[in-house]
């Protein structure tokens, strides 16, 4: 019996080092039935040529000033035949060949509007960014008491939840965050999938996780997403900043990574000063 159609959209920018692993990958999965959705902004370290081998359904090639993230996860959902669309970064590698099936089957209720896997650091990450894939992803992850997360690095929708109103074009970042507080709102669920793993971290230095922070939180501002105690300094910054100070060291010795404790400080610092700049700007 034939499975039902299930649509695959990766993004991609100069990340051929990580096709050549995550390509093969997904031609690896359990699942038969799959139509391939490619939309580069403008790759020119041999990703283009990785990508047309592989054969994808669509192959969509954009400027890189084109990019923008909810522009283009939409322009993804359009082409998709599927009603259940799953969504993996170029950079992300499905680790074994069971990455697929359960994104796909959580999608199967009608109640889940979005859906998203496990992601595990790449060997070569730093103890900080571990320590948030832990947090985010690990066995006993802290997102599962937070107010909301989702990560649409490895993930899933259902293209009829997102067909009554799709990602916010006017967003360059946190889109994917504001899109599932929507969905909630409706009355819908979001699934957290942690058999389904894939591979996938960035060593941010202190400058990019400044930026990075900042573009966030003004996101979730413009996206009315935060209360007023968020824009303070002493919330966001210095008791932010601490709180994670204490959580990065017992992790870091629990895991015997203390040498790395010094970086995580600057890392941590420029993370807080960028979420408060956004929150206020």
């Amino acid at each position: 019996m034939t499975q039902p159609l299930i649509s695959i959209v990766m993004r991609s920018y100069n990340e051929a080092w990580a096709l050549k692993e995550t390509l093969p990958a997904l031609a690896a999965q359990d699942y038969p039935n799959v139509e391939l959705i490619v939309i580069d902004s403008g790759s020119t370290d041999g990703s283009q040529e990785l990508i047309r081998a592989a054969k994808p359904a669509h192959f969509i090639q954009i400027t890189p000033q084109e990019y923008n993230p909810s522009r283009v996860m939409n322009h993804g959902m359009r082409l998709a035949k599927a009603e259940r669309v799953l969504f993996l970064n170029a950079d992300a590698t499905p680790q074994g060949t069971n990455w697929l099936r359960p994104l796909a089957d959580a999608l199967l209720d009608e109640k889940v509007a979005a859906c998203f896997g496990r992601q595990i650091p790449r060997p070569d990450c730093q103890a900080v960014f571990a320590c948030d894939y832990d947090r985010c992803f690990g066995p006993q992850r802290e997102s599962a008491k937070w107010d909301h997360f989702f990560s649409m690095v490895s993930s899933g929708l259902r293209k009829d939840v997102w067909a009554q109103r799709g990602f916010r074009e006017d967003l360059q970042y946190a889109e994917d965050d504001e899109y599932t507080r929507w969905c909630k709102a409706q009355g819908y669920a979001i699934h957290y999938v942690p058999e389904s793993i894939a591979m996938h971290s960035h060593n941010y230095t202190p400058q990019q996780a400044h930026k990075r922070a900042q573009g966030d939180a003004r996101a979730l501002a413009q996206a009315g997403s935060i209360t007023a105690r968020d824009k303070s300094w002493l919330k966001t910054v210095a008791l932010g900043f601490l709180n994670d100070a204490r959580h990065d060291l017992a992790w870091f010795a629990n895991h015997k990574r203390l040498t790395e404790f010094p970086h995580a400080l600057r890392i941590r610092w420029n993370q807080r000063t960028g979420k408060h700049a956004g929150f206020i700007a």
